[in-house]
């Protein structure tokens, strides 16, 4: 199995790409739209309960990955 660091080393490569194409003010600033904070707050929220479906677990799952990739990508960015 794969853990976290070893999806940062598997990313390296495209996160130095994207981070050397974007926006540097533009990336740092990003955040989900309203609408999806709001969808990630009710996943949130049933998680606390455990009344998470099993499609939304995977729906969780994809967002905590997504973020994972965002802090990386401005990490890389802040390290320029």
């Amino acid at each position: 199995m794969m853990s976290i660091r070893d999806h940062s080393a598997v990313y390296g490569d495209l996160l130095d790409v994207l981070a050397e194409g974007a926006n540097a003010k533009r990336l740092l600033a990003f955040r989900l739209s309203e609408r999806l904070q709001a969808r990630l707050d009710n996943l949130l929220e049933k998680n606390r309960e455990g009344t998470l479906t099993n499609e939304e677990v995977a729906e969780l799952d994809a967002y905590e990955h997504f973020e994972h990739l965002v802090r990386l990508l401005k990490a890389r960015e802040l390290q320029k």
